[in-house]
């Protein structure tokens, strides 16, 4: 019973208000916004995509985006994961590439039929980091939604020895969040095909982080981004 509450109740309060005390001391510059207004007038619906090092800092802010689900792995791991982004305003979809996949896809589906948002991690839930799974191409596939790229960048931060390098934005840090071109998924594509795609755009995300790290080395560019 203690081990029920712990895991269900005090952990995830403990996880949110951690996540929100943080968050809540960035100072966000938002870049490209009118990317996601795009979408939304032509009455589509995104799917934000993300590094998994990168995720912290957009994990309160994209929650305002309701609904908006997200799929999580079946693992332990992704059960506490599970209850902290519930909490915070998330719709959990538990499923990953290596178990329950098919059912997760088929679930935001409906979802997005609903007006549902997608959130998704395209490199999760074990990496290597920056891989591009198919899961990210599939989803795209299967609702005909656009993907958009969720490019974050920290000037402070801590790096932890994780598989992903998680990055954690220090308190009071200047932080980018940059919308990049939206992506568009063919409903129908051959083997090769896709993995030509995948590839495409595990490059262009790797591309796009580093051209967002490099801002921090410009101090007119930031002085200039974050007047603004």
């Amino acid at each position: 019973m203690l081990k029920r509450l712990l895991n269900f109740k005090i952990i995830p309060f403990i996880g949110l208000v951690t996540v929100r005390i943080i968050s809540a001391t960035y100072r966000i510059k938002m870049i490209n916004p009118e990317i996601e207004k795009n979408v939304f007038k032509r009455g589509q619906i995104p799917i934000y995509a993300s590094w998994h090092q990168r995720f912290f800092p957009g994990i309160t802010l994209f929650a305002r985006r309701n609904p908006i689900s997200i799929m999580i792995s079946r693992s332990r791991d992704g059960e506490l994961i599970s209850r902290i982004a519930h909490v915070l305003g998330w719709y959990p979809v538990r499923g990953s590439s290596s178990k329950g996949g098919s059912q997760a896809l088929r679930k935001i589906k409906k979802l997005i039929q609903k007006g549902y948002k997608v959130g998704h991690i395209v490199d999760g839930p074990r990496g290597p980091l920056g891989m591009v799974k198919p899961g990210l191409l599939l989803i795209a596939q299967a609702t005909g939604m656009p993907i958009i790229p969720v490019i974050v960048s920290a000037e402070k931060k801590w790096v932890f020895k994780s598989w992903d390098r998680f990055m954690l934005p220090k308190p009071f840090s200047r932080v980018i969040i940059r919308f990049s071109d939206e992506m568009c998924i063919p409903r129908k594509l051959s083997p090769s095909d896709f993995e030509e795609k995948r590839a495409q755009i595990e490059n262009t995300f790797k591309k796009l982080y580093n051209e967002t790290d490099a801002i921090w080395s410009n101090a007119d560019t930031i002085r200039r981004l974050f007047k603004s």
